[in-house]
């Protein structure tokens, strides 16, 4: 490994990061080996698939319902939220201001049990 990854992240270096317009309103902001941080805050209308690795929302504010599967639950400021690779997730009446970090990690497909 050359040299020390980042120790911070910065939310408003994050939010500056998310390019207007983008379809899926979203910014990698860095990767180590398998694991992805990147910064997401969906406009009106969450349209991101199932992703191929395993995923961690943790919600740095707003409020909503979240739909993992056939599961629906409600969300607020620092709630961590848990998907498994492959499943249908998305947020759902939310607030105009959401605004999550997100954590991919793991082999496509996701990690065992």
């Amino acid at each position: 490994m050359t040299g020390t990854p980042p120790a911070h992240f910065a939310l408003a270096k994050a939010v500056a990061a998310v390019p207007q317009g983008a379809p899926v309103p979203a910014a990698e902001i860095f990767a180590h080996g398998t694991m992805k941080l990147e910064f997401y805050a969906p406009d009106g209308v969450d349209r991101q698939q199932p992703h191929a690795q395993d995923e961690l929302y943790i919600v740095q504010q707003g409020s909503g319902v979240f739909l993992r599967g056939e599961e629906r639950f409600g969300f607020g400021p620092g709630d961590a939220l848990f998907v498994r690779a492959g499943v249908v997730h998305r947020f759902e009446d939310f607030s105009d201001d959401l605004a999550v970090w997100v954590v991919f990690w793991g082999p496509d497909g996701g990690e065992a049990a």
